[in-house]
């Protein structure tokens, strides 16, 4: 049986919600987009990037290509508006069918896999700063304060087809294991030390775990949109 929590937050300093999300067990599949770009772009965005993926899953398309023609209409759709302005958005999205999961994702919204008692960080952020820790020109800690900590290098809709790099992971989604799916709203301000602190309460239903962690980013500063999906395997 899966459960799942869910909830997003406009956060403490933003007046427009730009991150969306959809979970559906039935279906087998959740995700998260938070959108980006002037006026009201990024919500238009993530809210495309939300209904072609749900439509083409729906369809019998593979998760990977479902990311990829979401990325054309987003990129089709900005063309219309012929407006100078990109409009863009990170995707992250889990698929569960019997007792495996695949998750796909494109810049810097994450998943997680909380599996014996354990936190372990699956998808690798496309960001800036990403790339510095990679070369290892700075740490871990030095990238949660970084200036540019916030600049993505693939997003949905801003990233040419050719180039857009849809990163998979599959695995088992065994009994007591957890997928946790988040913006960057709540890394921004939850340290994965705390992320586990809550996840660890399996006395709490996943909505609780969500509520949890919602809460710790709005009391870290709620810098950002936040929005957070658990889904737990019983």
């Amino acid at each position: 049986m899966i459960e799942f929590g869910h909830l997003t937050h406009v956060g403490l300093r933003r007046d427009l919600n730009e991150d969306t999300y959809y979970g559906d067990s039935e279906l087998g599949l959740w995700l998260i987009a938070d959108g980006m770009g002037g006026h009201e772009y990024g919500e238009v965005a993530s809210a495309l990037a939300r209904e072609t993926i749900v439509r083409e899953i729906r369809q019998g398309t593979a998760l990977p290509q479902a990311i990829r023609i979401a990325d054309e209409e987003i990129i089709r759709a900005s063309r219309r508006r012929n407006d100078s302005l990109p409009m863009g958005t990170t995707v992250v999205a889990a698929r569960v069918t019997g007792n495996r999961f695949e998750v796909a994702w494109v810049g810097d919204s994450r998943v997680y896999l909380w599996r014996d008692n354990k936190l372990a960080q699956l998808s690798q952020d496309h960001s800036y700063v990403q790339e510095l820790i990679a070369q290892g020109a700075i740490s871990i800690d030095q990238a949660r304060s970084h200036p540019h900590r916030n600049v993505v290098t693939q997003a949905l809709g801003v990233t040419d087809p050719q180039t857009l790099n849809v990163e998979t992971l599959s695995g088992e989604l065994s009994p007591g294991t957890q997928l946790l799916l988040c913006s960057d709203g709540l890394t921004e301000e939850v340290d994965d030390r705390a992320i586990s602190r809550v996840l660890a309460h399996l006395e709490c239903s996943a909505q609780e775990c969500v509520d949890g962690l919602v809460a710790a980013a709005l009391d870290g500063g709620g810098s950002d949109n936040v929005t957070v999906i658990l889904i737990r395997r019983h």
